[in-house]
């Protein structure tokens, strides 16, 4: 039998809902139509009237659904915005910090069919949808057993480096949340297409799995034409089924003997733009799996290209990372990942020269909100520094793109699937 899941969906002190249908709280009473609860200090009022205890709703049949106002999404990226959602399932409120959090549980697969569309248009392709609802599965499996096991932390901090990574943390009030930092989940908002639920009924249960153990599955939406390896990016743990390759069987003309950890085949790599997979400007095929914001706010993904003057590269690494460089006379990269992924990155400024690391902290540094990816060369001229770089993301595990580009050609999920994560196997677990 498959497993419920509990999604934090919205944080605040103030939180507006609407019941589409009926639900039965806590207390026996039954519910619809529109509500409020709020928690100042020790006060918790539900529609203005003094409550004991955090109310859970439950739908009282199928055809009722719940309806969460100003969800931000896209928390810190360059997309974020609020939105009305609407959910299926119970609606839980708990309190962390002194705030209410709204938690939607439901059953893993409910959970899915709405995380697929969500993440990409339901008009994408059959396969594509169905190697995604695999791997979204299998990352959620992967997440809910690691709690079990200690994760690494930072890995360094000196006064002359600042290294660290973003991986996801675990919540303690609930298995995963609703925005880019676990999986984007937006509830029924987009799960509109019969076609999303034919991907999910398809693979049910169905996981990737290494060695006994479900894969920690990841995806980036464009791998820029070569897959990057986990420890680039998190911690110092080398995962077999995730490795780097050129994501194009063939392997383009010119790239077979590339070693992209170094400077000058970086370099190449990154101004030839080669085939692969994800090389493409189909509008058809983009807009199909991209949201309308992901196109909207990033117009370039395979390669890139951006510049600051050196006033505004000092201030604004200044103002995101309050290091104390002072102005900024000189970037290089130090150390890269097999995909041209910058792992440690040096600063040199009129104060003081710091390293900093890993691929995250290096795209939060250099834009204002997440840069592209950390796979980029930096051309120094006069008092311009011109960024120009490859995809979209950290790179590792399935690379949304290229693996809608493979659908778009006729291939399978299972071949979507054992391109992008090698050695694992697929199972049913329920």
């Amino acid at each position: 039998m498959q497993p419920f899941i509990s999604v934090g969906i919205l944080h605040s002190t103030i939180i507006k809902f609407t019941f589409h249908g009926s639900f039965i709280g806590t207390d026996g009473e039954r519910l619809s139509g529109d509500h409020a609860i709020s928690l100042s200090g020790p006060t918790l009022t539900l529609d203005g009237r003094l409550i004991e205890k955090l109310p859970s709703f439950t739908p009282e049949n199928s055809g009722s659904f719940f309806e969460l106002y100003d969800v931000v999404i896209g928390i810190g990226f360059h997309w974020q915005q609020t939105e009305s959602q609407r959910f299926s399932g119970v609606l839980i409120f708990v309190e962390e910090y002194g705030s209410l959090w709204a938690v939607n549980r439901l059953p893993i697969e409910d959970y899915l069919f709405c995380v697929i569309a969500s993440e990409m248009k339901a008009t994408s392709s059959l396969e594509l949808l169905k190697a995604h609802a695999v791997v979204s599965r299998s990352w959620l499996i992967a997440q809910i057993e690691g709690k079990k096991r200690e994760k690494y932390r930072d890995a360094k901090t000196t006064t002359a480096s600042l290294i660290k990574w973003y991986d996801r943390e675990n919540h303690t009030l609930f298995d995963v949340c609703a925005d880019d930092h676990c999986q984007r989940y937006q509830g029924l908002t987009r799960a509109t297409n019969s076609v999303v639920r034919q991907a999910i009924d398809a693979t049910k249960g169905m996981m990737l799995v290494y060695q006994g153990d479900v894969c920690d599955a990841r995806f980036s939406k464009c791998c820029g034409g070569m897959t990057e390896l986990f420890e680039t990016c998190w911690q110092p743990v080398h995962v077999d089924y995730l490795q780097s390759f050129v994501d194009n069987p063939l392997r383009p003309s010119g790239t077979h003997d590339l070693n992209l950890t170094r400077e000058s085949d970086a370099r190449k790599w990154i101004e030839m733009s080669p085939d692969a997979y994800c090389n493409t400007q189909d509008e058809v095929v983009l807009r199909q799996i991209l949201n309308d914001y992901d196109v909207e706010t990033t117009p370039q993904m395979y390669r890139w290209k951006i510049q600051y003057s050196r006033r505004e590269l000092s201030e604004l690494i200044e103002r995101k990372m309050q290091l104390g460089i002072g102005e900024v006379r000189h970037i290089e990269p130090v150390k890269r990942g097999p995909s041209a992924r910058i792992e440690e990155l040096r600063i040199e400024g009129t104060n003081r020269t710091v390293v900093i690391g890993k691929e995250l902290e290096i795209r939060k540094a250099l834009s204002d909100s997440h840069l592209q990816s950390s796979a980029f060369v930096v051309d120094e001229v006069g008092d311009t520094f011109v960024l120009k770089g490859a995809g979209w993301g950290h790179g590792v595990g399935m690379c949304q793109v290229g693996a809608a580009m493979m659908a778009h050609k006729g291939m399978t999920y299972r071949t979507i699937l054992f391109h992008y994560f090698r050695r694992a196997q697929i199972e049913v677990r329920w």
